[in-house]
Parts: C-alpha cells; structure tokens; sequence
C-alpha cells in the first residue's frame, strides 16, 4: 500500500485513476479546483464515488495557487505523484490561452517543486498527450520522434511539461515518467469530448458537426487501459538510460530518471467508423454536418507502444465495439435516458 497524489482527481482520468488505486488498498489523496470549463456537477457526482470509499481524501486547490500547493506538500508524505490535472481541449486554448498558461505551466511547476521539496517523493507521473506530435506525419507517433512543432497551445503547453520535468529529473535527481494519451474514452467521459457530444445530439435528434468532412483517424483508447497503464507506470520508477548519447539523444529517456511512454490502442479508427458504431449502440442514425478541419486540429493519431509494450508489459486491448457500448450504457444510466 501506497499514499498517492492524484491532482485532478474530480476529472475522468483522474476519478479513475483513483478508483483503482482505492480498490487495491492504496491511500489517495484528491486534489481537483472544480473549475467550470465543463459541468461542476459532473465533477462532484464523480466525487461523490470517491468520497466514502476508505483512504481517500480530497482537498479543492488551484494548481496555481503556490502557497496553497506547498502547504499541501509540507503537510502530506506523499510517496507517489500522478499528476493529471490540466486545462484540457485543443479548440479551447484558441479562445483562452492564458488558462493554459496558469494551469498547465504555473500549475507544473508547483507540482515540480512539491515534489522535489516534498518528503519522500519517490516518482511523479505525469500527463502528457499525443497532441504534442503535432504536425508529425510519420506513422504511428513513436516517443523516439522529435516532437517540435506543435500546432495548438495546449500541445506547445504539455511539450513544456515534458521538457521541465527532465530539468527536474537532472536537477534534482527526482524520477518523472510523461504519458502521452490517445483519445481517452469511455463512462464519466468529459462532455466537450466527441464520443459525449456524439451521443448527446444523436439523442436529442439534433446534427453532429464532423470536421475534415469525416477523413479523420484517431487512436481512441478505452479509460480502463488509460488507467492500467498508469497504475503499471507508477509502480516502474525509471532509472537513467545507460545507453542514452548525447551525439543520438532519445527524446524518450535520458542520462536522468526520465521516461516517456505512449498510451493508445495502436488502432486507429476512421471517424466515420466510430459514428456508426454508436448508431448501432443508440440505435439510432446520426445527422451529419461535415464541416472543414479545424485550427490547431490534427488529421490522425497513431500510437506506436513497442516501448510500452517492452518496459512496462501492457498493451492496450478494449476494441472500439466493446468502450462504445460501455459508455453508452453508462450515458444513459446516467441521464436516465
């Protein structure tokens, strides 16, 4: 058993995360600042799971907020960090830059200095994404892949992560592992996300907006398998690469305890292929309204994992059939739909 921060505890991922480490006995520790960027209420019926199930305690703090974080560090041991917390969605940062610059730069770094001030802080994981590919075209995203041009300021914002998290690791010898995730789905989903979206207009009778008129791939990776891998990764502290060079650097580890690992269903799945998949599962036709790509948007997504696969043993392995009918049937439990 284990005492874990998980900041964004009250978000998808993070309410996941937590339930899993809760159901093998570890100690959590929630952090969320239940923000309105989408549904408070969502985000306290997620809680409301957590909140009676034994050693979890939530605390309701900005990541920006400094004092409030250090306090929270000096007054918890924690002995793990998953950090998942973040101003989240690519078309949002078009319109509200700065709170990328508050949650997922000012908030990292707090995080960063907790940890490495923090007693007995022995790894921090952290989310990154795959929007940091950016305008990579060489398929599937390997984590060995430069990743230096961004198109979207939440993607510029999770490579800075990545970047301040190796001064971390070198500074301060504090073991940090970055998780590049795949369009996460499934039950207690985000509802800016398309699979909530989706679902939400195919019921009410209502359009659904398909951009770059439905060519579009994505690696869409089931909650269950995101939080596998999370979970496994946080029990892997990495160590230095003995075989990391200078004259070949890997972006995917380092002289220093860093490492970065994809999490993705290495499947992709043609957008109009997940359109029919809930139309079956709905039972009922979507109205389509293709619409052009959007600013900051990405054609494709495709997970290479071999790294994964080799330092950590898991694979993800929901198929699209299978995650779809779940979130359907939590969607409409949910809503009583």
């Amino acid at each position: 058993m284990a005492k874990f921060l998980v900041t964004g505890a009250a978000g998808f991922i993070g309410f996941h995360t937590s339930q899993r480490l809760l159901a093998r006995g570890d100690t959590v520790v929630g952090l969320d600042n239940l923000n309105d960027y989408y549904s408070v209420r969502l985000k306290q019926d997620r809680l409301d799971q957590l909140r009676p199930q034994a050693g979890f305690r939530f605390h309701q703090i900005d990541l920006a907020d400094q004092a409030a974080m250090a306090q929270l560090f000096a007054a918890e041991a924690f002995e793990a960090v998953i950090h998942l917390a973040a101003q989240a969605g690519v078309r949002y940062s078009l319109q509200n830059p700065h709170a990328y610059v508050s949650s997922n730069l000012q908030g990292f770094i707090n995080v960063l200095e907790g940890c490495r001030r923090g007693a007995g802080v022995k790894h921090l994981v952290y989310a990154s994404s795959s929007s940091v590919y950016g305008s990579n075209q060489k398929m599937p995203f390997a984590v060995h892949d430069s990743v230096d041009h961004p198109v979207s300021l939440y993607a510029a914002t999770k490579k800075s992560n990545e970047l301040m998290a190796h001064v971390y690791s070198h500074l301060y010898k504090l073991p940090t592992t970055g998780l590049r995730f795949f369009t996460v789905y499934g039950p207690w989903g985000r509802p800016d996300m398309a699979l909530w979206l989706f679902t939400d207009a195919i019921l009410a009778g209502r359009s659904i907006d398909v951009f770059n008129h439905g060519q579009m791939r994505r690696d869409f990776t089931y909650v269950d398998d995101i939080v596998e891998g999370v979970v496994r990764v946080a029990d892997r502290i990495p160590t230095p690469n003995a075989d990391w060079s200078p004259m070949t650097p890997d972006p995917a580890s380092s002289f220093a305890p860093y490492r970065i690992y994809n999490i993705g269903n290495n499947q992709p799945v043609e957008l109009m292929r997940l359109i029919a998949v809930l139309e079956e599962k709905l039972g009922k036709k979507a109205q389509l309204n293709f619409l052009p790509m959007q600013p900051g948007d990405v054609p494709e997504t495709y997970a290479d994992i071999s790294e994964l696969m080799r330092n950590v043993g898991f694979r993800p392995s929901t198929p699209i059939e299978t995650g779809v009918a779940r979130f359907v049937d939590w969607y409409r439990g949910y809503h009583g739909v």
